[in-house]
């Protein structure tokens, strides 16, 4: 990757962390999903409302760092009005993005989100990167449990 893509592939994450999109909470019938990262000290609580199989809202709160607040600022955005099942479908497109694997990137526009795949390069915070979408499938799970 060239370094004007890494610089502004920083940017965009940095964009992400110092003024994060879709944070706060959701009112009580949302799913609310509390997650955390050990190794690093990460706390992501997310808040999902579904309505009718799509992801009608999606807000977060939580501490940690400039990779994992900014990655669930992206989610949150990103799956905003998705169907769960596309929803999955993006996380698990991120998740092979993460391992450094080749990924489809017609099937799905990843927006911002693509300014994460350095992430690959640093296995440890590989978890960091993956923590909100970890929960967002936790809590689409648990919606549909219900």
């Amino acid at each position: 990757m060239s370094s004007n893509l890494d610089q502004l592939y920083r940017q965009v994450i940095m964009d992400h962390y110092k003024n994060p999109r879709n944070k706060g909470t959701l009112a009580d019938d949302a799913v609310t999903i509390n997650m955390n990262n050990p190794t690093c000290g990460d706390r992501i609580q997310l808040h999902l409302k579904v309505e009718d199989g799509k992801i009608a809202e999606a807000k977060f709160d939580g501490e940690g760092c400039s990779i994992s607040l900014a990655s669930a600022s992206m989610m949150t955005q990103s799956v905003k009005g998705l169907s769960v099942d596309d929803a999955i479908k993006l996380a698990h497109v991120f998740y092979e993005m993460m391992l450094g694997k080749e990924y489809d990137e017609e099937a799905l526009d990843l927006g911002d989100i693509e300014a994460l795949q350095g992430v690959s390069k640093f296995p440890a915070r590989i978890k960091c990167a993956t923590l909100a979408w970890k929960a967002m499938e936790k809590g689409v799970g648990q919606n549909e449990a219900e």
